[in-house]
């Protein structure tokens, strides 16, 4: 039996897709708590003077999700299929604000961007965020599937259960993939030479 609010997430998901205006609103109201609470997460491992604040990130990653109004947007499948995409919209949006700041501060030695408490719980310290996500791509491009998974946990907030619902896998393979993901990040990361 499915629960009743993923049915009707999904469903607003199928309507909002289709164009309908009423569906994203609904939708907005039905899922801005659960990425509200995500992106603040998130921003709780950023440095303490990021120019980024939850609210906004929250706001970039529903544009890039649901497109402008009018605009092309993605057709939504399920809220599964959303929950990876809202951490990839997340993920995209904090790596695009790094890169702007550090073009922006070009001249002087590159900002970091901290994750201290949210790499802590990971296992991995001190890491820049732009490392991180370059070295992503690597992992995607060995394994997609373990790529997809670390996201979903480390941008999406995703727990255990959680992911392997969306994944579609059990708990315990979810984490022996985390396992494997995380030090695989981290073998690639010491090589690279990151911070």
């Amino acid at each position: 039996m499915s629960d009743p609010p993923a049915v009707q997430t999904t469903m607003l998901l199928q309507r909002a897709s289709a164009g309908d205006p009423g569906a994203r609103d609904e939708l907005a109201r039905l899922l801005y708590g659960e990425l509200r609470a995500l992106a603040e997460g998130q921003m709780r491992a950023e440095r303490d003077d990021h120019t980024l604040q939850p609210t906004a990130l929250v706001h970039e990653a529903w544009v890039r999700l649901m497109g402008t109004p009018g605009g092309a947007a993605i057709r939504w499948q399920d809220r599964s299929q959303f929950l990876c995409f809202a951490a990839q919209a997340m993920r995209n949006v904090l790596v695009d604000h790094a890169r702007r700041r550090k073009t922006q501060k070009r001249s002087a030695p590159a900002a970091r961007l901290e994750l201290d408490e949210a790499l802590a719980a990971y296992e991995i310290r001190a890491l820049d965020l732009l490392a991180l996500d370059e070295a992503l791509e690597r992992l995607a491009q060995h394994d997609a599937e373990l790529a997809r998974l670390f996201e979903l946990r480390f941008f999406g907030g995703l727990t255990g259960a959680e992911t392997a619902v969306v994944l579609g896998l059990t708990e315990r393979q979810v984490e022996g993939a985390w396992v494997t993901a995380r030090g695989w990040l981290r073998r690639e990361l010491d090589t690279r030479g990151s911070p």
